[in-house]
């Protein structure tokens, strides 16, 4: 398929705000389901969040982008803080779950997923984190590293790391009240969690490495996501450095 040049350009211009613009009235009886649910699969409950002693400053200058890993696995402990830290709730407000990253509308469009490939006391496959319960629900069983580094360009670094965080978002959370400019919203919420993930593995001292190249389709494939109401969006290496 030949590729739209124009294509980025004409999304930004469409997807403007403008003084003109008739924004209406919401339909609370469409409003979508904020929590994505997998009933009847395994789950593995994980232990609560620890604190973390280090100062923000200091993470912040530690922060880097690591694109080797050692072997070592990573302990049970340090995932739950780490999906705690990009998508876990802090608080309970009106009537509203917050969480640990800012969402336009607190709308929440993105689901965490993490693919495992050495953890303690986790097999190999791929979780989705359940955000209401503080645990990991099994989606796809078995070894999925080397299928998500093909997925990546090749990128061999989502293989050889303890676990790759993939980001989904569910776009009609938030198109349901900002139309077409959500997808630019969902985009930004990806980015927050992706910010607080590399602080996270600083602080604990783990390395991380970003990813925004990927095919699409393979990796929503992956997840069983159909790439269209909820497609992949971000992904992330974590693991101990070498």
């Amino acid at each position: 398929m030949p590729v739209d040049e124009d294509l980025g350009e004409r999304f930004w211009n469409g997807t403007k705000d403008r003084r003109d613009k008739d924004d209406g009235s919401l339909d609370w009886d469409s409003r979508p389901e904020t929590y994505k649910e997998y009933p009847g699969m395994e789950r593995l409950q994980l232990p609560p969040p620890g604190p973390m002693a280090m100062p923000l400053g200091e993470a912040m200058a530690r922060r880097q982008s690591v694109r080797t890993y050692s072997s070592e696995m990573l302990t049970k402990q340090e995932i739950s803080d780490l999906v705690y830290c990009v998508s876990g709730i802090n608080r309970r407000e009106r009537g509203r779950e917050l969480r640990n990253v800012p969402s336009a509308g607190a709308l929440y469009p993105i689901e965490t997923y993490i693919c495992v490939n050495r953890a303690e006391a986790m097999a190999p496959s791929i979780y989705h984190y359940h955000v209401r319960s503080h645990s990991l629900d099994l989606v796809t069983p078995g070894p999925a590293g080397a299928k998500l580094a093909s997925a990546a360009l090749d990128q061999r670094m989502l293989e050889e790391c303890s676990v790759a965080f993939i980001w989904t978002a569910v776009f009609g959370r938030q198109t349901w009240k900002y139309g077409q400019r959500a997808y630019r919203y969902a985009s930004l919420d990806a980015g927050h969690m992706g910010q607080n993930l590399a602080l996270a593995c600083a602080a604990l001292g783990l390395g991380c490495c970003h990813v925004a190249a990927f095919y699409d389709d393979e990796v929503n494939a992956l997840l069983s996501v159909d790439g269209v109401e909820e497609s992949a969006i971000y992904l992330s290496a974590v693991g101990r450095m070498r």
